[in-house]
């Protein structure tokens, strides 16, 4: 498969054909009322670049077509299947349904979370991150078999839900 740069990307719209062409890997990540359209935008280009199977939008999560989610995910949004549903709870519940052993990960500061990189991360695997100052919603942490956490060692108390995701999407990325 060719890879298209960002000039491109912009430029292209996909047929279902090429679409489908994408070897997609067991990867569903689910965004619990993420507000910043640039996170947005940049969670699509990190989907695409672990072949996610599916984004899921959800709750007050804006969706495309948007402009600034169209320009932070360089036109990936277009190339990565996405849906909108009306809370997490929903997309999980129906990714449950359909998906045996589904694994759901919540990505929370949380008491019972643990170290990022102490779990065993497993296919299929859903990952959820949350609004940005909020989190990731109560009912979305009672459902999921993991909260884990990135350490912060400096004073920050956090990473930005972008750059969090895209650390524990590469520490999935090892069992593909």
């Amino acid at each position: 498969m060719t890879k298209l740069g960002a000039k491109e990307l912009r430029k292209t719209d996909p047929s279902s054909e090429e679409i489908k062409a994408i070897k997609r890997h067991p990867i569903y990540i689910v965004l619990d009322n993420v507000l910043d359209t640039y996170n947005i935008g940049s969670i699509f280009r990190l989907a695409d670049a672990v072949a996610a199977e599916k984004v899921y939008l959800c709750g007050e999560t804006e969706y495309p077509p948007n402009h600034r989610i169209e320009k932070a995910s360089i036109g990936t949004w277009r190339w990565v299947p996405w849906e909108h549903c009306d809370s997490a709870t929903e997309a999980i519940k129906n990714l449950r349904s359909n998906i045996k052993d589904l694994q759901v990960v919540a990505v929370e500061q949380n008491s019972k979370s643990i170290r990022f990189d102490q779990y065993d991360y497993q296919l299929p695997i859903c990952i959820v991150v949350g609004h940005e100052t909020e989190g990731v919603s109560k009912e979305v942490l009672e459902m999921a078999d993991a909260i884990v956490e990135l350490p912060m060692f400096g004073i920050n108390k956090s990473l930005n839900v972008m750059v969090s995701a895209g650390i524990i999407l590469y520490k999935i990325a090892e069992k593909i």
